[in-house]
């Protein structure tokens, strides 16, 4: 069900005692009478060594062919589920252990479920494990990232046994309206996801603490008070244990919102990274960028169930039978529509990514307003391209960037500077003074 991973992740919003006082700030990129926005953003691209960005950029674009594999190796299993009838051998097995329907579909579901988690295990562990440490991403051992997958396949099981439970209900109990009760259902289940994700999911792979640099969290505070959220708590997470990225994020919904700092932002970067970072995580909140996130995944998830009916009852009327698939209402179909959902998945691609590197510029922009720390904000974008592709191509940040890229980013930051270099040089006239 990766395209419901993919609408769930519309729902939290990311972004990116403390090593450094301030931003190494290249010559080009200080503040002067002929600063100009175009070479400081050339001056902070240029001090990343060039083997760090070759490798950066490799790491990065072999996420392109990943996307590709992904789907393709997905599709695979899909259609070996079906064309093997192993779907419904597993659904008879399913109806021999119990005779309650809704039990049936749950009994499938976790037989699918571990069956699919087996054939894609070679594919997850080269992509999440090896090749995260082939270029010197991850910390963990195998031991400690088998774990983490574990307790993932068990939510798995759990979570999304009940919702296919209910969706399956739906389905044979509305057989001409299923995919408009369908996905009203999903968007209550992506809703509930993001509801209890940060208080009861999360604290399960990590540990979540309130942030203990006072000074910090009194910075941040002040500055979520001064645009008005009501925030009384900042968390720092010890994300450290899987990881060397720098992260923070925004998430939850209706009161159980938590801003949230991974340590390895608190320990690799400047007070002034940390402020920008977390004006740009303000920015999502203030703008209802996850409000918005779920009424943009409503419509995706809406076209995509209209989608899948009409597909699905044109596969059934060819292949069903050979498939050995009663019908649409049929707990076996279920590899068919994942199969259907993959492909629209991997074509609403670059819409998806487009959508969210919006509200990321729109999230920098305020953070920019907000914090003031132009030269934070690069100093974080630099950190982010230890694993994102700094100066792509218009076509590549286009179909598979979710973020602006680095050069964006950080030309937007000294486009803000440049209007503002009074705050840096008394002795300069802002072009925007602020009032």
């Amino acid at each position: 069900m990766r395209v419901f991973c993919i609408l769930l992740q519309l729902l939290t919003i990311t972004a990116v005692a403390v090593c450094s006082t301030e931003p190494n700030v290249p010559l080009a990129a200080q503040p002067s009478s002929h600063f100009d926005a175009a070479a400081a953003t050339d001056a902070w691209l240029a001090s990343v060594p060039s083997a760090a960005r070759a490798k950066s950029d490799a790491y990065f674009e072999g996420g392109y062919w990943l996307l590709l594999w992904d789907f393709l190796y997905g599709a695979a299993v899909m259609l070996l589920l079906l064309e093997t009838r192993l779907s419904a051998r597993l659904r008879d097995l399913a109806e021999r252990v119990t005779r309650f329907r809704w039990l049936q579909s749950w009994a499938y579901w976790m037989e699918l479920a571990i069956v699919t988690a087996i054939l894609t295990f070679p594919l997850t562990l080269y992509e999440d494990f090896f090749r995260e440490h082939q270029y010197g991403l991850s910390n963990q051992n195998f031991a400690s990232w088998f774990r983490d997958q574990l307790i993932a396949l068990a939510l798995v099981l759990v979570l999304g046994g009940i919702g296919f439970t209910i969706l399956v209900g739906i389905v044979r109990r509305l057989p001409r309206s299923w995919h408009i009760w369908g996905t009203g259902a999903a968007i209550i289940f992506l809703i509930i996801g993001a509801l209890i994700a940060p208080v009861y999911i999360a604290p399960l792979f990590n540990t979540y603490k309130p942030l203990q640099n006072p000074a910090i969290k009194n910075q941040i505070l002040s500055l979520a008070h001064a645009n008005g959220i009501p925030a009384s708590n900042v968390y720092e997470v010890n994300a450290s244990r899987q990881s060397k990225r720098v992260s923070a994020n925004v998430s939850g919904l209706f009161g159980t919102e938590r801003i949230t700092l991974n340590d390895n932002l608190l320990n690799r970067c400047s007070p002034q990274a940390i402020m920008a970072v977390m004006g740009h995580e303000m920015g999502h909140y203030v703008l209802h960028h996850i409000y918005n996130s779920v009424i943009f995944a409503a419509i995706v998830v809406a076209a995509m169930f209209a989608i899948l009916r009409w597909a699905m009852d044109w596969a059934l009327s060819q292949r069903g039978e050979r498939w050995q698939i009663r019908g649409v209402d049929d707990t076996a179909a279920l590899p068919l529509a994942v199969l259907i959902l993959s492909i629209l998945g991997f074509l609403y691609t670059p819409i998806g990514n487009t959508y969210t590197r919006t509200q990321e510029y729109e999230a920098d922009i305020f953070g920019l307003n907000a914090s003031r720390e132009p030269d934070g904000e690069a100093e974080a974008d630099l950190l982010l391209g230890e694993y994102r592709k700094l100066d792509p191509t218009p076509i590549e940040e286009f179909i598979f960037f979710d973020h602006p890229s680095g050069r964006t980013r950080i030309l937007a930051a000294m486009r803000w500077k440049a209007q503002n270099l009074c705050l840096f040089d008394r002795s300069l006239l802002c072009s925007n003074p602020p009032k």
